[in-house]
């Protein structure tokens, strides 16, 4: 666990399928943090819009990525957050309202993320925008602060890297 004397602010960030809410959650445990779904901080114009198969522009997501800063900026004792945060003005966004954030890229190939989320049922974001989502998706640069695991791993060794790696950016 981490010391709780320093405040985490994670973003577990990815395309739709990663496992963003499915790891976020097993990382927050792990560090003794709480974890929040960013798909339940979107306004309802936006789930509305997703829910009928359109992607959303950065009109649309800038309230949203606002919230989310928001959340991580006024946690307690640290916060993990499950957050596409696809384009670096995206996580920009963010860390302007919580600068020390470090985003966990969960990446995967597209026949990875295809097959998750065509074995996904009940959730608003439809397979078919998986194409739009990776052509918008921005690798994170250098300067970010951030750490990228493989989806492809099992589970279990997925979450201990992931902890261990963002242990070691503190």
């Amino acid at each position: 666990m981490i010391d709780a004397s320093h405040k985490q602010h994670i973003v577990v960030m990815g395309v739709s399928g990663c496992g963003k809410t499915t790891i976020g959650a097993l990382v927050a445990r792990e560090l003794g943090l709480p974890f929040t779904d960013g798909d339940s901080l979107h306004p309802v114009e936006n789930i509305a819009k997703m829910a009928a198969g359109t992607p959303l522009d950065d009109a649309d997501r800038a309230p949203w990525l606002e919230i989310v800063g928001r959340e991580l900026a006024s946690s307690a004792n640290g916060l993990v957050v499950a957050c596409s945060a696809l384009k670096r003005s995206y996580r920009d966004a963010i860390r302007a309202q919580a600068p020390g954030a470090v985003f966990l890229h969960l990446d995967g190939s597209r026949e990875v993320l295809g097959s998750r989320l065509e074995g996904r049922s009940g959730h608003f974001m439809p397979a078919t925008l998986l194409d739009s989502q990776l052509a918008t998706l921005e690798p994170l640069e250098a300067d970010e602060a951030a750490v990228v695991i493989d989806i492809s791993a099992p589970v279990a060794a997925l979450v201990g890297d992931a902890v261990v790696r963002i242990q070691q950016r503190h």
